[in-house]
């Protein structure tokens, strides 16, 4: 018979939603069965515990995705939403537009793709300066699937215990298999940085290598992402276990035109020369831009001007760049 221990857990876990700690605790109850020499009463909660697995992912295939808040420990280390971006709703350079477009097209056609023994990309590296679109795109792909978008939380993942950090890690893995969405680990440089190096501890070496291992052992339909705006330091064995590597660049002239074009679309303009616009703009991230722009239209409603000028515009986008960083006030040019 079931320990008390045993009954509390399959109680506190059915309350808080977490069924894979559910599912664990019932196969122990089995085990603990067979060993007490009832075997038949092992078998039967095995075959009730499998069916109930069967009857879950039919259920998950059967009916979209909803949004679901990671229960138990996973709620420190995972932050979920569900994100309405589209792909056409975002200005992107035309080769990171594309490779987005056949994941999304792959990850479409997973069940065709692997009835052929094809495996759809899934794994992607991002790459480039802040503020050019990793986040956003991580946004977009959640959203062309309509599945969650998991946020990995740093702050939760990485201790200072020996062999606690890892164990969390695996916990993140286990639920990218039960739960299909996308998980999205941003400034991956923290745990993905190169084994050997000066400042190396002994914990973030472990943490690098179980990610290795897991990522390669990894076989679920969830799609997991890495963004580093420091691809210098990232352990040369990581790009191996990743599907594709995505560079962003800051803006050009062309895309700088088009974003200022699409934020203010909503709102009357007036003596725009664009391309002077854009050499204001030169140096400066899509968000940079994009707030600018932001900022030229509230400007605009508060002072009652029923539109906005090149000068209003130009004025932030100088003021912007005038605040920026000095590394960050060039252009990043990483490898092609």
């Amino acid at each position: 018979m079931a320990s008390a221990e045993q009954l509390k857990a399959l109680l506190k876990s059915h309350l808080e939603g977490d069924e894979p700690h559910f599912f664990a605790v019932a196969m122990q109850v089995a085990a603990h069965e067979a060993k007490q020499g009832h075997g038949k009463l092992a078998r039967e909660l095995r075959a009730l515990i499998d069916e109930a697995k069967k009857k879950k992912g039919q259920l998950n295939q059967a009916r979209p995705i909803a949004i679901s808040q990671p229960k138990g420990e996973l709620s420190s280390l995972l932050s979920a939403s569900y994100p309405k971006l589209r792909l056409s709703d975002i200005v992107l350079d035309r080769d990171i537009h594309g490779r987005l477009t056949r994941i999304i097209k792959e990850q479409r056609q997973i069940a065709k793709l692997r009835s052929h023994g094809l495996i759809p990309r899934k794994k992607m590296l991002f790459v480039g300066p802040p503020g050019t679109g990793k986040t956003m795109s991580a946004s977009v792909l959640a959203g062309e699937l309509g599945v969650p978008l998991f946020v990995v939380r740093l702050e939760g993942l990485i201790t200072k215990f020996m062999g606690e950090t890892a164990a969390k890690l695996r916990l993140i893995f286990d639920a990218l298999a039960q739960t299909r969405g996308v998980y999205f680990f941003d400034e991956f440089d923290s745990i993905g940085s190169q084994r050997g190096q000066a400042n190396d501890v002994g914990e973030i070496r472990r943490v690098l290598n179980s990610f290795l291992q897991m990522i390669e052992q990894d076989d679920s339909d969830s799609l997991i992402l890495a963004a580093t705006n420091h691809p210098d330091i990232l352990d040369y064995a990581l790009f191996r276990r990743f599907d594709d590597v995505v560079n962003f660049r800051l803006p050009d002239e062309a895309l700088t035109i088009e974003l200022i074009k699409n934020k203010v679309a909503g709102f009357p303009t007036s003596r725009i020369i664009w391309k002077r616009i854009a050499a204001s703009a030169e140096g400066l991230s899509f968000a940079d831009i994009a707030k600018a722009c932001e900022d030229a239209i509230k400007d605009a409603i508060i002072s009652d001007r029923d539109k906005i000028t090149q000068k209003d515009i130009t004025a932030l986008l100088l003021d912007r760049k005038a605040n920026l960083p000095r590394k960050a006030a060039h252009k990043d040019h990483l490898p092609g």
